[in-house]
This record gives C-alpha cells, sequence and structure tokens, in this order.
C-alpha cells in the first residue's frame, strides 16, 4: 500500500459544521452554515469564519461586523444542511429550519436557542483570500445551555452530540477515546 499524489486541497477534516446567525434587526436575520471555522487565538479569545462573497450572509456580516456562531449538534443536523443549501435572498430559513432565535447580550446578531454553545463575535479584520475571505473576530461573549452542565461546574459539550462535517457528509462524533494528557499520563501507586 503506497501514497497517491492528489491535487493541492484542503484535506483537514473532519470539520465543524455551525450554523452562523447575522444581521442586525428582525428583518435582516439570517442564518448561513459554516464549516470553515475555528480558533485563532486564546487571549484574546478569537475565532475565524470563511464566507463566499457571493453568499447573501456575507454582505450582512461585512456591514454589521457581527456575527454569532452557534454550534449544531444531532437535533440540529437538518437545519444545518438546510441553512446551507439554502439562500435567505430566497426566504427566511430560520423559520423554515424551525430555529428559535433570541437576543445576544454583546451584539444585535440573534442566538439559536436549540444550540448548546453561541459563541458571540466582533469582526476585527476581513482577509481577502479567493473562493473565500476570511472574516477574523474577537470573541465578545459565550452562551452554554445550562443543562450540559453538571453539579460541579463542569461543561460537558459531547452530552449535545455534537456533528462535524466530512467531505460532504454529516457525522456525529462516536465514542471518547481518551483525554488530553492521557498517553502520558502516570498511573498512581496502590
Amino acid at each position: 500500500m503506497g501514497k497517491i499524489l492528489w491535487k493541492p486541497g484542503n484535506m483537514v477534516y473532519p470539520i465543524p459544521a455551525v450554523i452562523v446567525t447575522c444581521g442586525n434587526c428582525e428583518e435582516n436575520y439570517n442564518a448561513i452554515t459554516v464549516a470553515w471555522t475555528g480558533t485563532i487565538c486564546t487571549n484574546p479569545p478569537m475565532t475565524y469564519i470563511s464566507i463566499r462573497p457571493s453568499r447573501h450572509s456575507y454582505k450582512i456580516i461585512e456591514e454589521n461586523m457581527e456575527f454569532v456562531i452557534n454550534l449544531t449538534t444531532e437535533d440540529l443536523v437538518r437545519a444545518t444542511d438546510y441553512c446551507g443549501v439554502r439562500s435567505g435572498k430566497d426566504e427566511n430559513k430560520i423559520v423554515n429550519a424551525k430555529l428559535t432565535l433570541v437576543p445576544g447580550k454583546e451584539v444585535k446578531a440573534p442566538l439559536i436557542s436549540e444550540s448548546p454553545v453561541n459563541i458571540e463575535c466582533k469582526v476585527v479584520e476581513i482577509k481577502k483570500l479567493g473562493s473565500h475571505d476570511m472574516f477574523m473576530a474577537e470573541v465578545v461573549a459565550v452562551h452554554v445551555d445550562d443543562k450540559y452542565i453538571d453539579e460541579d461546574n463542569k461543561f460537558h459539550l459531547d452530552d449535545s452530540k455534537p456533528i462535524c462535517y466530512s467531505h460532504g457528509l454529516y457525522f456525529g462524533l462516536g465514542e471518547k477515546l481518551g483525554k488530553f494528557g492521557y498517553s502520558v499520563e502516570k498511573k498512581s501507586q496502590k
């Protein structure tokens, strides 16, 4: 068995599939599914989303310079797909995907109530890259669903059954394989 040289392209998979909400009032609220997202920096907390300039949400985010990243779950997989393939120019995707919006605290863009984590973001830079432009943003607020917080105040995102995206397919995350540092953890002496 060997390696085959393939054309250059992004092969970093799986990746999160999130629903990004944007807009500054009910008349222009929109939702778009994004898989090009991630962490940029811990301190200050920064993230990014990359969107094609032709997408309806692009202009809304560019105008308002803020958005909300809403993490998705197995229960939200249909809405996640729907918001990625339909255009907010043609319909109200939020209504049609049966999503419930709630106000943010630091941005005018709404949060999705059904999402276990909502990350409010303010754009600090738009980087023109080619097929997609990157909206680099500071995280200004994070909301977590309290039903995933235990009695020790530990957040259990895995209990929400998050999903990811890989080569056009959505997947659940499956079983836990270990925790950070487990491969070098010292065994306790009894």
